[in-house]
């Protein structure tokens, strides 16, 4: 490792921690795409399958898929639309409102097994996408990378 370069460190990392994450999500029936949308909800509120999917800037197809899936953890709830009765609003329920606190905890635990300031992790992280998302802000369609993401912790 002392040869391999900033990028394979950094991919091999989150690799791993997201493999170390996604096990202990399993046992509340989360995935990290899981984890994604329920904390955009807890964040933002009730929101449609077509907005939250927008939001997380993935296909609305795979979005229906990670909800079905925390649908049937009871983790949120969906509801037919008053004003477009084609589309669905989807709400987290209580259960779902704790699963997000305890993903945030999940996520801290796999961190703490290493030396390292999780905050201070977190910190330099969020510079590091800041400044690269920054640099793509003229291209067309990149510039949304973090723009409108959630920050709920």
């Amino acid at each position: 490792m002392d040869h391999w370069p900033t990028g394979r460190l950094l991919s091999t990392a989150a690799r791993l921690v997201e493999h170390s994450w996604n096990e202990k999500l399993g046992a509340i029936g989360l995935t990290h795409a899981g984890v994604i949308a329920i904390e955009v909800l807890d964040a933002q509120g009730p929101m449609t399958q077509a907005q939250l999917a927008q939001y997380v800037r993935v296909q609305a197809q795979t979005m229906g898929k990670t909800l079905s899936r925390l649908e049937a953890h009871g983790h949120i709830v969906r509801v037919r639309s008053t004003s477009d009765r084609r589309s669905h609003v989807v709400s987290l329920t209580e259960q779902g409102k704790e699963a997000v606190t305890a993903a945030v905890e999940m996520e801290r635990s796999v961190l703490a097994s290493a030396s390292i300031d999780p905050d201070l992790l977190r910190q330099e992280l969020q510079a590091v996408v800041r400044e690269l998302a920054s640099q793509f802000a003229n291209s067309p369609g990149d510039g949304a990378l973090v723009e409108n993401s959630p920050s709920t912790r």
